[in-house]
Parts: structure tokens; C-alpha cells; sequence
């Protein structure tokens, strides 16, 4: 009897056994799969990046504003006092892989180098790559909500914080003020500009839509909310002139259930590296698309 018993109990740990060591084949393949396929989206940014840097750019040619050039009335030597953007970045090059490109980000002593596109909501491009396919990076992406030329009020961006290092995983370290100060400046690019920009401030919260408020009232409006998103920040920098615009990166965070670091910027002189002002013609009106529904906002 007693050896029956024992016969037992040894099947039984034995079925356990391989069940246990069953679960970790399949984790470790989950694992291995999971890696292959965060390098592989890796490996095509990365190949991405070197297609589409310039080494003799041309100017982009944007059809949808190439009216608007042939109507240009400025005096013809203004006009040739002002030479044509000519991006680092192709973006025809781009916009044949993916028309929905608005820009590029590139955050100089970081992993982050990477095309923007928008989709028609929030979810597109969450599990997408730039070029279409499926994948656990996705891509970084503008928020439906926020203007495509990156002018608007709060123009919001999103990125996975990803393990392997990649996607807006350097985000998160600018909550580390060394970090913040070593890694304030850097740029948007589009196919009309390069926008110079400084971090102002930098923290976790719990998953908030405030920070995804893109219509104000009025341009004082817009002054407060800036103001209280860089406030949290023990080192945040609240700029002493008007701020045109604000950009705000988010990505996952874990401090919290449901967290996000929340990284916020504005427009910088490139040379001065000083806050760029508010112009009067900007002062006295809002960007257009927020301007059409400020009565919402």
C-alpha cells in the first residue's frame, strides 16, 4: 500500500515537473520571439534612418502647396534673400513608403531617431510599423487630434518604452535631472522646417488625457496650461516669454498602475538656445485648426 502510494506522488511530481518545464520552453520562446521581433522593427528604423538622410538634399516638393508658391507676390529680391527649406531628412523618399509621415525626431546621445506619422486615430500605428506591418514597437505617432504640420497649440506624441532600448524608451530618463540637463535640446524635422526644441520639464503620472488637450479658448488660455505641465517638475524650466507651442512626448511608465512619463518641450533659438517668443500676429490669434473649434475647448 505504501508503495503504491509512492508510486503515486512520483507520477504526480513528475507530471508537474514537465508541465513546469514545459511552461519554460514556452516562455523562452516567447521570449526569444519577442526579442527577434524588437530587433527586427530595430534593424529597419535603423535602415530607414540611413535612407533617407541627405547627403546632397533637395527641396521637398509638396503638391499641395505648390499653388500656393506660383500666387507667392513677394518682391523677387526678398525672395532670393530667402533660399528654399531644404531638409536633412528626404521626405519624398518617406512619404513613397508611408504618405502618412508628418516629420522626423532625432534627440542627439539617444536611441531616438525615428520617422513621425499620424493615423486616423491613436490606435493605427500603436502595434504598426512605419512601413505596415505588425509589431509590439509600432511607431512613433502624432495624436490624431494634434495639427500634421506640428504648429498647433499641444502637439502630442506617442512611443512604446520598449525593452531592447528603442522607441521613446530614453524618454523616461529624462526624469533624472542630470539626464534632463545633458539631453535638453533637440529636433522635429518636416518637410517645411526644422523645429529647434528644449526640454522644460519632465515626470510620471497616471495615465491623464489633460496632457492631451489640444483646443484653448485663447492664447492666455494656452499660457496656464503650459505653465501647469511644467510645474510638477522640481527642475522644470517655465519659460519668461509666451510659448507658441508646446510638445509633449509620452511614453509608459511603472511607477504607477497606468503610468506615463511625460516629457515637454518648447520651441528654442537655435543659436541663443533661448525660448523663442510668441510674434504678435501669433499673440493676437490662435493656430487654425484649434481656432475653428475654440468654442469646445
Amino acid at each position: 500500500m505504501k508503495e503504491k502510494h509512492t508510486r503515486k506522488r512520483n507520477v504526480f511530481h513528475k507530471i508537474i515537473l514537465a508541465v513546469l518545464i514545459s511552461l519554460s520552453l514556452v516562455s523562452g520562446v516567447w521570449v526569444i520571439a519577442e526579442m527577434a521581433e524588437n530587433y527586427k522593427a530595430q534593424q529597419e528604423y535603423e535602415s530607414l534612418a540611413q535612407l533617407v538622410r541627405q547627403t546632397e538634399p533637395e527641396p521637398f516638393s509638396d503638391p499641395e502647396t505648390e499653388e500656393e508658391t506660383k500666387k507667392d507676390t513677394q518682391p523677387e529680391t526678398q525672395r532670393e534673400t530667402q533660399p528654399p527649406y531644404v531638409s536633412p531628412i528626404d521626405f519624398e523618399e518617406l512619404a513613397r513608403i508611408n504618405p502618412d509621415v508628418v516629420g522626423w525626431i532625432r534627440i542627439p546621445g539617444t536611441n531616438i531617431d525615428y520617422p513621425i506619422v499620424q493615423g486616423e486615430t491613436n490606435d493605427t500605428y500603436l502595434h504598426r510599423s512605419f512601413e505596415g506591418e505588425e509589431t509590439a514597437a509600432g511607431s512613433i505617432f502624432l495624436d490624431f487630434a494634434s495639427q500634421r504640420d506640428l504648429r498647433g497649440y499641444n502637439n502630442i506624441f506617442y512611443g512604446h518604452h520598449m525593452r531592447n532600448g528603442s522607441m521613446f524608451r530614453d524618454i523616461v530618463y529624462y526624469k533624472e535631472e542630470e539626464y534632463f540637463k545633458e539631453h535638453q535640446y533637440f529636433e522635429l524635422y518636416t518637410p517645411k522646417e526644422t523645429i529647434h526644441l528644449k526640454a522644460v520639464s519632465c515626470y510620471y503620472i497616471k495615465n491623464d488625457p489633460t496632457v492631451r488637450r489640444t483646443r484653448f479658448k485663447s492664447r492666455e488660455a494656452f499660457q496656464e496650461f503650459v505653465r501647469k505641465m511644467i510645474e510638477p517638475c522640481s527642475y522644470g524650466e517655465i519659460p519668461e516669454k509666451p510659448v507658441k507651442n508646446l510638445y509633449t512626448f509620452v511614453t509608459c511608465s511603472y511607477e504607477v498602475d497606468d503610468g506615463r512619463t511625460v516629457l515637454f518641450a518648447v520651441e528654442a533659438d537655435p543659436d541663443s538656445r533661448e525660448t523663442e517668443p510668441s510674434s504678435p500676429e501669433q499673440e493676437s490669434s490662435s493656430p487654425e485648426a484649434e481656432e475653428k473649434n475654440s468654442a469646445s475647448g
